[in-house]
């Protein structure tokens, strides 16, 4: 555990310390004048004792005790002019630089045992992509993330969450075919500018926009989406939303499940992001690994700790301690004469009786 430390802001001023000592040493003495009797015949007294003349002045000097209190009092606030401040624990602040949304196609044709594992076993192209996922996420820390997936409809999986675990435990619950079996593709690009927004309607004042990232992969053409992909794209730029796109599966097939590449192309250049094509598992993972690239990660922790100044306790203490001692010096001087007087009323009124 950190303890609070202490730090002065004009540190400069401690060269002030031997003032004192300067004035001491190079400016003449204050004299107290002090009452006199004067006579005609000083010279004649003087020579007959031997003393020359001297200024009819007296040097006071402090005692021990004095000079401890004037020191410390000179300490004190040349302290208070430094402006002592002590600083507190230090406080952590989290702040993250990007929402990813994730939006997965599951259409029946990412069923197709086309891909490939590291280990020479064949994948579907759903699993295929939850492995390559798994390690993108690793590399996203700070980031939040969210998923989106479509079909005949688009839906929200995941909303934003800097959980990873989280994410990826709903990304394991992704099947094949369970939004349908379409491919809506401009459904799910503007369902995420709506969570886009909303996202951004629901921050704090304090809070600074955050860089808005969307990953989308399908494996097919759009199908009868009630807006157009490059119609959502055109709307995604309007809003700062980025958008990269992977393709999956073999450019060449034809029918429903056939690459629009012209149109995937279009919708990343379109937002200010990149296409891909991923005909394998090391082509969709370098995809992954080059959008990490392109979107790296945002992560910021900001350590700061409270500052509370204190300089005003030592002038306050040495006010107190100048009034408390040089007040009761006064006070036990004035009892003391008083005393005196009263003897010397009492001895003179002895002497006239």
């Amino acid at each position: 555990m950190i303890e609070s430390s202490l730090e002065f802001a004009y540190p400069f001023w401690f060269l002030a310390l031997p003032l004192p000592l300067v004035v001491y040493w190079f400016s003449p003495a204050y004299r107290t004048k002090q009452q006199a009797t004067k006579v005609s015949f000083f010279e004649l007294i003087s020579q007959a004792i031997g003393e020359k003349p001297q200024q009819g002045a007296q040097q006071l000097k402090a005692n021990a005790w004095q000079k401890s209190i004037l020191i410390l009092s000179w300490l004190c606030l040349v302290s208070a002019m430094a402006k002592p401040t002590v600083l507190g624990e230090p406080l952590v602040r989290e702040s993250y630089g990007r929402d990813v949304m994730v939006v997965i196609d599951l259409s029946a044709s990412m069923a197709e045992q086309d891909f490939v594992s590291s280990d020479g076993e064949k994948l579907d192209r759903l699993t295929a992509v939850k492995h390559v996922l798994k390690e993108f996420v690793q590399s996203r820390e700070g980031d939040r993330l969210g998923m989106i997936l479509f079909g005949d409809a688009a839906f929200v999986q995941t909303p934003f969450t800097s959980d990873l675990d989280v994410w990826l435990a709903l990304l394991d619950q992704t099947e094949v075919a369970m939004a349908g079996p379409s491919t809506h593709l401009g459904d799910a690009i503007g369902l995420a500018i709506k969570v886009f927004e909303h996202q951004d309607y629901s921050l704090n004042q304090d809070e600074l926009p955050r860089e808005k990232v969307a990953i989308v992969l399908t494996d097919g053409n759009d199908t009868g989406s009630f807006v157009e992909p490059i119609d959502a794209a055109k709307v995604a730029a309007v809003k700062g939303l980025r958008i990269h796109m992977i393709a999956m599966g073999d450019p060449l097939t034809v029918g429903e499940q056939a690459l629009d590449m012209e149109t995937i192309v279009r919708v990343a250049s379109e937002t200010g992001g990149e296409a891909f094509e991923a005909i394998n598992r090391k082509a969709l993972s370098e995809a992954y690994s080059r959008i990490s690239e392109l979107e790296p990660s945002l992560y910021e922790t900001t350590t700061f700790r409270t500052q509370q100044t204190v300089y005003q306790y030592l002038v306050m203490f040495a006010v107190c301690i100048n009034m408390t001692v040089f007040g009761l010096l006064t006070m036990a001087r004035l009892i003391r004469q008083k005393v005196t007087n009263i003897r010397q009323s009492s001895l003179q009124g002895k002497t006239d009786v």
